[in-house]
């Protein structure tokens, strides 16, 4: 096991650990159970663990599920500094303990999950070499625990990262290797994996293709939602976004401002560093089709929630923002948003 437990070492700062400890011990508070959570963590981090059990493994399940939360609500900057920190001094240890193989197994599929989550607030704050060490730590642990759920949803997080970067040929490969490592997939996850495909080879010009997957995560949606909700975030809102980008990169720029729209009137409330994402992003949408008022009323939505995110997609949406107002600033409704926003966000990201 000595191959899978370096967690996370390059991505702390040392100055930074006793901060991030309180962090941590106050989402532990969150959980349920919470003085046995505690206790387990404090076990693992003096070093005295010297067997896991399951309940272990729902110590870190439970975290992750909380940390999860944390950069919905208030972006991977805030979140991420908290999960390197528990994968370091909690999972780590827990990994390099001894355990019947059930829990053996149970254990790495769970520092798995909390690998993709931790790479994935990685690409939201924009350090893009970190996030695929964490991918790639994700991939291995999934591997050795047989987790083909996790194992797939990591590739295609790969190829979310790659189309958002314009690697729109890597990101196919990616999203083709996380379709076929799922063949057993059930109807949402059908849904997750192909919504991803349609957007890769809308961005690689394949449109026959791209339309061909985006059917197939409808019809996969459809299924899914006409079964008991499933746990997830892919869900409705999440498919309209892939139909606008797959429209998007096809020219059609109109269809795409209004699967944002439908996207943004489905999205769950408690999705606020999403919902800055996507609204950003339907805001320069509908300014490239010269939809000006329109668009200073989007963006002044997403800027209601920018001041409680740290993410760094939101202050490269802000400083797009910022620029594409000031050919405009003539316009009253444009210059109240510019003047708003410069009251708004952090004087770094206005220069």
């Amino acid at each position: 096991m000595e191959g899978l437990v370096d967690l996370g070492r390059y991505d702390m700062d040392p100055s930074r650990r006793s901060v991030i400890g309180a962090g941590l011990f106050s989402v532990a508070l969150t959980v349920p159970n919470w003085p046995d959570v505690v206790g387990r963590m404090e076990a693992a981090h003096t070093g005295q663990v010297q067997r896991v059990g399951m309940p272990e493994v729902h110590v870190v399940t439970a975290m992750t599920e909380r940390i999860s939360e944390l950069d919905d609500q208030f972006g991977g900057r805030h979140a991420r500094p908290m999960a390197a920190a528990f994968l370091v001094n909690t999972v780590a240890p827990y990994l390099r303990a001894d355990a019947p193989p059930p829990v053996r197994k149970a254990m790495l599929s769970a520092a798995s999950d909390l690998c993709y989550l931790t790479g994935w607030m990685a690409v939201d704050e924009g350090t893009h070499g970190v996030a695929q060490q964490y991918y790639l730590k994700a991939l291995e642990l999934a591997g050795a625990a047989e987790d083909h759920l996790t194992f797939c949803t990591t590739l295609r997080g790969m190829s979310v990262q790659a189309v958002d970067l314009g690697h729109g040929r890597q990101a196919m490969r990616l999203a083709d290797a996380a379709s076929a490592a799922s063949p057993q997939a059930g109807p949402r996850m059908r849904a997750f994996l192909a919504g991803q495909q349609a957007h890769a080879a809308a961005q690689t010009g394949e449109h026959g293709r791209a339309l061909k997957h985006l059917r197939e995560a409808e019809v996969a949606m459809e299924k899914a939602e006409s079964q008991a909700k499933a746990l997830g975030s892919y869900d409705p809102a999440a498919l309209q976004y892939h139909s606008g980008q797959v429209r998007y990169e096809m020219g059609d720029t109109r269809g795409a401002i209004e699967a944002l729209q439908q996207a943004d009137r489905l999205r769950d409330g408690v999705f606020r560093r999403t919902r800055v994402h996507k609204r950003a992003l339907l805001a320069e949408r509908q300014l490239s089709i010269g939809h000006l008022e329109a668009a200073c009323a989007t963006w002044d939505q997403a800027l209601d929630d920018y001041p409680l995110v740290q993410s760094g997609r939101a202050d490269d949406h802000m400083r797009t923002m910022l620029t594409l107002l000031r050919p405009h600033l003539r316009n009253r409704t444009a210059r109240a948003l510019h003047e708003r926003a410069c009251t708004v966000v952090p004087v770094t990201q206005t220069a």
